[in-house]
């Protein structure tokens, strides 16, 4: 810390210190060398640059390299993050998503814009955006044969449990009316090539389909992405009535565990090694031609490893398929072997990683009915 005098950066070391702020107040990242003078909350550098571009509210500083007077000190030591996230995130829905430091930039700006500058939950039972129980808007949907992004109209329904979208502003029937309980939603910024990208995923006939959409307003589309998870959350309790508010909000959207290429190989395990888009969706590895297929080419269950499920480094000895991909890896199930290969190390170990943790977590009873789809249609 350049500048000041000893005393006060002896006392901001010792607020600094403190357990309460050792985690970004808004990203929960660890080691925060941030902080706003005028909310008194210490914040990481990413963290910091959002708080920038809202200088009406917030007003940042270096904790190592910029100076803090005694005043800015004393103010950070009488409010620090607990005492202000005790203000600013008093009343917060259960639904709510709140974002980590893995998440993307549209969903960490909108955390915070809507903390400090909308003060959404400040006040118990404010009526917000995503709360309403419909939804009714233009989100920009990639065609599913042309790639092209058009304006269609969107409606999310509590009443009906359902979001529907609309070919044309004025069409009486929906294009496609999906239930609520079925739908997944997770931002996808890079692989949709618009910061404010957002995937739907939904099953239909037990086979996954993902739409692909953005909207210009970072607001909107987070609020969009809310008001699913409020439908969803309102859905659940009332299906399942002795659940918990903790246990349905584990339910509610999910981000993928690991999405990237690989190549694979046919069940004869002769075949050439094709380049594929692969998602792990908990025990639904799905694999695509492209990232923006609206339909997998194939799935994958996976399965739990008291189940007979196990994931190998490197391939059989033997193996002939032709691969350019050199780090290889099995997924073994109780019916067959597949065989992958990974362009690195890294992505071959960040794999067998999320395998391992699917694989080691014990089945749910509806996993056991997927898992019985999956035998039945092989």
């Amino acid at each position: 810390m350049a500048g000041g005098n000893e005393r006060s950066m002896k006392a901001l070391k010792e607020v600094w210190r403190r357990a309460e702020n050792s985690f970004c107040a808004d990203c929960g990242k660890p080691d925060p060398d941030w902080a706003s003078s005028t909310l008194g909350v210490f914040i990481c550098l990413s963290c910091s640059g959002i708080h920038r571009n809202i200088p009406s509210i917030s007003k940042v500083k270096s904790l190592k390299m910029d100076h803090w007077d005694d005043a800015q000190v004393q103010f950070l030591a009488k409010h620090g993050n607990a005492v202000t996230k005790a203000t600013y995130e008093a009343h917060i829905p259960i639904y709510y998503y709140q974002p980590t430091y893995n998440d993307c930039q549209v969903l960490r700006e909108q955390w915070i814009r809507a903390k400090y500058e909308r003060k959404e939950f400040t006040e118990p039972g404010k009526q917000l955006p995503y709360s309403d129980g419909v939804k009714e808007g233009i989100l920009w949907k990639r065609g599913r044969d042309n790639g092209q992004f058009l304006p269609r109209k969107f409606l999310l329904s509590e009443r009906e449990g359902c979001l529907k979208y609309f070919t044309k502003q004025d069409a009486k029937e929906p294009k496609i009316n999906v239930k609520i309980d079925v739908i997944n939603a997770t931002f996808q910024p890079v692989k949709i090539g618009n910061p404010n990208g957002l995937q739907l995923t939904y099953l239909k006939d037990n086979k996954t389909r993902n739409i692909f959409v953005y909207h210009e307003s970072g607001k909107e589309v987070v609020d969009w992405f809310n008001a699913i998870r409020s439908v969803q959350f309102h859905y659940l309790k009332v299906a399942f009535p002795i659940a918990s508010d903790n246990e349905i909000k584990n339910r509610l959207t999910r981000n993928f565990l690991k999405e990237g290429y690989m190549e694979k190989t046919g069940p004869k395990q002769r075949e050439a090694f094709k380049k594929r888009w692969f998602t792990l969706d908990h025990r639904r590895l799905m694999y695509f031609k492209d990232p923006l297929d609206a339909f997998a080419k194939g799935e994958v269950f996976v399965g739990s490893r008291e189940n007979g499920y196990s994931v190998q480094k490197g391939l059989p000895s033997g193996t002939q398929g032709n691969f350019s991909w050199h780090y290889g890896l099995t997924i073994v199930t109780p019916d067959r072997e597949y065989l992958f290969t990974c362009e690195t190390e890294t992505d071959q170990l960040d794999w067998i990683a999320a395998f391992t943790g699917v694989i080691n977590q014990a089945m749910t009873p509806q996993e056991y009915a997927i898992e019985a789809y999956f035998k039945f249609k092989s």
